[in-house]
């Protein structure tokens, strides 16, 4: 039985890999001055010659012809990382963040103190600033569920927001959800 095309393709291929790794590798490696990349690289070449190599088995030096593709991906890798380095340095960082203020920390406390539907409510109408009809759509009810919700919420938040409501005794009792 004659030896199969395949497995002499792929021993011939076995064959040329392991002869010629180490350089291919030492190549990349003196481009990129990191191993692993440089065995990375070196791994594509090899792939990229794999698949060309019925064609390639017949040139004078395969080899050489992957320690080129090896080194051109390095040098195109390095230019990407450049290119991005370089648009990295033109770049501002972000501004700081600034904390919320008082008011807004006053309201959000006083939000999580309302039923979760009334809390919805005010906050698509008011501070997503959608109208009654698309909050309805948004909350799948009617639109007086919806207003009735937002009377309820804005009644409950003007008693939480109350300054007056600030002493000792009132911070402990409950809301009202009227």
């Amino acid at each position: 039985m004659p030896p199969d095309r395949s497995t002499s393709r792929e021993r011939d291929f076995a064959a040329f890999y392991d002869a010629t790794w180490g350089r291919t590798v030492a190549c990349a490696y003196a481009v990129t001055g990191d191993l692993a990349v440089a065995e990375e690289l070196a791994q594509e070449a090899y792939t990229r010659a794999w698949s060309r190599w019925s064609r390639l088995r017949g040139y004078d030096e395969p080899a050489a012809w992957v320690r080129q593709v090896a080194t051109r991906l390095a040098v195109s890798s390095w230019r990407r990382r450049r290119t991005a380095t370089a648009w990295l340095g033109r770049q501002r960082p972000p501004e700081p963040a600034r904390g919320p203020d008082e008011t807004s920390v006053a309201l959000v406390r006083a939000l999580r103190e309302l039923p979760e539907a009334q809390r919805r409510a005010l906050v698509l109408h008011h501070l997503a600033g959608l109208p009654v009809a698309e909050v309805a759509a948004v909350e799948r009810c009617p639109e007086g569920t919806v207003k009735a919700r937002l009377s309820r919420g804005r009644a409950a938040l003007a008693v939480l927001l109350d300054p007056s409501n600030d002493t000792p005794d009132n911070t402990d009792a409950e809301p009202s959800h009227a």
